[in-house]
């Protein structure tokens, strides 16, 4: 009996991070007898990886260091040939050029993913990297983006053509990220009115912004600021820039920060409102965790961020880097509980209707389904299920 299709997913690091835990997620959970899986790391991959738990799936260092680094597409060509892969998935523009190199080493199927942009280009104008997209596409046979800012941007500004274009959302699964009391471990007193944000610690997030922000409450509500706290759970190249800024504030009493956490679901539960001051983003995946927990959301004008969150309805959207209007529309939530329970539950019911995990899991399947047809002849297009 012949294997089921590998795929191989090239990505910068399999670290703490939502594209990577989206990835897992998928691969975790999508049918073993329709697909197989490898995932290579450009760098290398942290103990983050433990978290697939399918049998059966390799991982792969290329140890890439800075700069162009022809030796890594060599090594990559390589393993491509022994792997002899159906697929090569690539994400976001750290893996972009590699398309070229799976096409040389002979892969049938080659896909690149938009999932969001860098902190030094958030708005994808950087000229050399918008270049180095367009010459990569006639290598893929898709290129598809986890938001519709973003599909937009591939087709308008990168030039991808309809054929090749593919809109994707994230999916969240409700099973899981569910409302509920906070566990007991929580680190909070009791009252506490928690502020609180899930992901990686690094420039694309702003989490200096998030911090100035919560100085602002201070002031703007003297009487709630004892029962105010604010949580950055995660960990990143940033993570002691934020502890610095945290601790020369003299408000590290009052912030919580525990680092890459595997029990994420539990923690949202201990929080009042979801705070995203993002400079860049596709579809938001911790977003989306946060509002299946029924908490409202305050995220930034950027990316996928107002696709997932209605304004005035399952949160408030505010413009970016601008630590005064995240303050005001968290302020709006301490000051009227019912106001955060209302959008919470209207989150709650978006991602359900919207951003469900089977919708997703689809979504790719068909994918890879209708590129294996179409490339290699071993897939019929399965209709998808996600109405």
């Amino acid at each position: 009996m012949n294997a089921p299709p590998l795929i191989v997913h090239l990505i910068f690091r399999l670290d703490f991070g939502g594209l990577e835990n989206m990835l897992i997620e998928r691969i975790n959970r999508m049918p073993a007898e329709r697909y197989r899986h490898a995932v290579v790391s450009l760098t290398h991959h942290t103990d983050f990886a433990k978290k697939i738990n399918k049998p059966g799936v390799e991982l792969y260092d290329l140890h890439k260091p800075a700069g162009l680094a022809l030796e890594t597409h060599a090594r990559l060509w390589k393993l491509l040939r022994q792997l002899k892969p159906a697929m090569v998935h690539t994400y976001n523009l750290s893996a972009v050029e590699y398309g070229v190199t799976a096409m040389l080493a002979g892969v049938p199927v080659r896909i690149c993913g938009s999932h969001g942009r860098d902190a030094s280009d958030p708005d994808g104008r950087n000229r050399k990297h918008n270049f180095l997209r367009r010459m990569t596409i006639p290598f893929y046979d898709c290129c598809y983006s986890n938001s519709a800012d973003l599909e937009r941007w591939n087709r308008t500004v990168i030039g991808v053509p309809e054929r090749k274009s593919r809109l994707l959302h994230n999916g969240i699964d409700t099973g899981k990220y569910k409302p509920g009391p906070a566990p007991e471990s929580a680190p909070f007193p009791p009252g506490s009115f928690v502020i609180g944000t899930v992901g990686r610690v690094q420039d694309v997030k702003d989490h200096p912004s998030l911090v100035d922000a919560f100085l602002l409450l201070k002031d703007m509500l003297p009487a709630q600021w004892p029962a105010l706290r604010l949580a950055i759970v995660g960990d990143g190249p940033l993570m002691a820039a934020v502890k610095e800024k945290v601790s020369a504030a003299g408000i590290a009493d009052k912030v919580w920060l525990p680092g890459a956490r595997t029990d994420v679901n539990d923690v949202l539960r201990s929080f009042s409102v979801f705070a995203l001051s993002s400079i860049a983003e596709g579809t938001p995946g911790s977003a989306l965790e946060a509002m299946a927990t029924a908490l409202p959301v305050v995220g930034t004008r950027v990316g996928g961020i107002p696709e997932v969150v209605a304004d005035g309805v399952t949160g408030f959207v505010v413009p970016a880097r601008d630590p005064r209007a995240l303050a005001t529309a968290i302020a709006r939530y301490i000051e009227q509980p019912e106001l955060a329970a209302l959008h919470g539950r209207a989150g709650l019911e978006r991602v359900v209707q919207k951003y469900s995990m089977s919708a997703m899991l689809n979504a790719y399947l068909d994918m890879y389904d209708s590129l294996c047809h179409t490339k290699i002849k071993i897939r019929e297009p399965r209709k998808s299920c996600v109405e």
